[in-house]
C-alpha cells in the first residue's frame, strides 16, 4: 500500500486539533494530540500489514515469528486481539476519562489518569499471550481464531501497582475477587460484555499493574489505551484493555466470558467431544518455546547454522531449552542469551553444524525451573487453549 501523502496526514492532524479545541480541552493538547497521532499510526494499514491478519473486524492479527529475534516486540508488530474492537479513540483520550473503583471497598473512588499517576510508577517486562495461541495445531481442529505461533509478544509495561490503587479505596473483609470492565462494546446489545475477574491474591501481587505505557510510549489504542491491566505470567484474557471499571467482590465475575469462555476442563476430555464436568478459568501460562530463525521453508548453506528463538514460563523462569534435528530422538541444550527478567521470555541460540544436504525439521522444547517441560503435543481441549507442543520448523540444507 502506498504511503499517505504528507499533506493529507497534516490536514488530518489539523482537523483533530480543531475538534479537540472545540471540545474545550486546549490545555490538554500537549497530552492528547501526540497520543491521537500515535493511535492513527497504530491502526493504519502501513503498520498492521506487518501482521498476519486472521479477522479484519475486529482486527485479530498475529506477529510473524521472525520478529521474535528482537527481545522486545515493537508496538506496531505486537499481536492484536479483541472481541469487539477498540472503543472510539475520542472517548478514551478525552481528558474527562475516569477509572471507577467500587464494590466491597471502604471508599469508592473515581480516578483521572493524572491522579493515578500520583501512585509510584513501576515497570515490568512481561510476555502477553492469547490463550488460543497455537489453537490451529490442535487435532481435531476446534472453533475459534486459528492462531498459529505469533499471538504472543514481549513488552516493557509501565504503570502503577493495582494494589496501590486498591489501598486507596480500602478492600473489605470477605472480598476475594477483583472484576475488570473495559470500554469496548459489542455491536449487538444482546451480546455479553467482555467482563473478567482475577483472584484478590493476584490483584494484590506487587507485579500486577495498571499500565499506561508500552515499550516506553503511551499505550496504543489497539493495546488498551489509555489504561489496561497487566497480570504478569497469566494469559492475556486477564489483561483487560481500555479499563474503565474495577469492582471488588466476593465471587468470580459472572457472565459468558468468565463462566463459559476462557475455561479449561479439570480432567482430560475425549478428543472431538464437548466439555462436560468441572472446569477452571484460564490463568497462568505454561512453559513454551519457539524457533524464530531459520524460518519455515528457508534454505540454508551447509556449515554452521545459528538456530535461535525465545522461551517463556509464565510465573516460572525458563531453566533450559533443547533442540532436536532427528524428530526428538536426541536433544542438544541451547544457550540462553540476553536479558533475564521473571515474566519475560528468554532468548536462546544453538549453532548447528549442517554437514549433509537435505530437508531437516528443527524441534525445540523448554523446561521451567520447576521441571515442567513442553510435551510433544498438548492434550486436546474443546477451546484449543494453552497449546505448548514442541515447535517445528522445516528447512532445507543446500548441497
Amino acid at each position: 500500500m502506498n504511503e499517505e501523502p504528507a499533506s493529507r496526514s497534516v490536514s488530518r492532524r489539523n482537523l483533530l486539533k480543531r475538534v479537540i479545541h472545540g471540545l474545550g480541552v486546549t490545555l490538554a493538547l500537549g497530552h492528547v494530540i501526540p497520543r491521537v497521532q500515535a493511535e492513527e499510526r497504530d491502526v493504519s494499514k502501513s503498520e498492521t500489514d506487518r501482521l498476519i491478519v486472521h479477522v479484519v473486524r475486529p482486527l485479530d492479527a498475529e506477529t510473524p515469528v521472525q520478529e521474535f529475534a528482537s527481545y522486545l516486540t515493537p508496538n506496531s508488530r505486537f499481536f492484536v486481539r479483541s472481541h469487539f474492537g477498540p472503543p472510539p479513540a475520542e472517548l478514551l483520550f478525552d481528558p474527562n476519562w475516569r477509572l471507577r473503583v467500587c464494590g466491597m471497598v471502604d471508599r469508592p473512588l473515581t480516578f483521572t489518569l493524572k491522579e493515578l499517576k500520583q501512585c509510584e510508577e513501576v515497570a515490568v517486562t512481561a510476555v502477553v499471550q492469547c490463550s488460543g495461541n497455537g489453537r490451529a495445531f490442535h487435532r481435531p481442529k476446534v472453533p475459534g481464531v486459528q492462531w498459529e505461533r505469533g499471538a504472543v509478544g514481549n513488552a516493557r509495561w509501565t504503570g502503577v501497582r493495582l494494589r496501590d490503587v486498591l489501598a486507596e479505596v480500602g478492600v473489605q473483609a470477605g472480598a476475594y475477587h477483583v472484576q475488570f470492565q473495559g470500554a469496548d462494546r459489542p455491536v449487538v446489545a444482546s451480546v455479553p460484555l467482555f467482563t473478567r475477574s482475577i483472584p484478590l491474591e493476584k490483584a494484590l501481587h506487587p507485579d500486577t499493574i495498571l499500565a499506561y505505557e508500552m515499550n516506553g510510549r503511551p499505550l496504543p489504542l489497539l493495546h488498551g489505551a489509555p489504561l489496561r491491566v497487566i497480570t504478569p505470567g497469566w494469559m492475556a484474557d486477564s489483561c483487560t484493555k481500555w479499563l474503565t471499571d474495577i469492582t471488588v467482590q466476593a465471587e468470580e465475575a459472572q457472565g459468558y466470558y468468565m463462566q463459559t469462555a476462557y475455561r479449561v476442563p479439570t480432567t482430560p476430555v475425549e478428543q472431538g467431544t464437548a466439555a462436560s464436568g468441572q472446569s477452571i478459568p484460564v490463568e497462568a501460562m505454561v512453559v513454551k518455546s519457539l524457533v524464530a530463525a531459520p524460518q519455515e521453508g528457508e534454505t540454508v548453506k551447509s556449515g554452521p547454522v545459528t538456530i535461535q528463538g525465545v522461551a517463556w514460563g509464565g510465573e516460572v523462569k525458563v531453566a533450559k531449552v533443547e533442540v532436536s534435528l532427528d524428530e526428538g530422538r536426541t536433544w542438544e541444550t541451547a544457550r540462553l542469551v540476553g536479558e533475564d527478567h521473571p515474566y519475560a521470555w528468554r532468548q536462546w541460540q544453538l549453532v548447528w553444524k549442517a554437514e549433509t544436504a537435505g530437508t531437516f525439521t528443527i524441534l525445540c522444547r523448554a523446561t521451567d525451573a520447576r521441571g515442567a517441560a513442553q510435551p510433544a503435543a498438548t492434550p486436546w481441549n474443546p477451546s484449543g487453549f494453552l497449546w505448548n507442543g514442541w515447535d517445528r520448523v522445516t528447512i532445507t540444507v543446500a548441497a
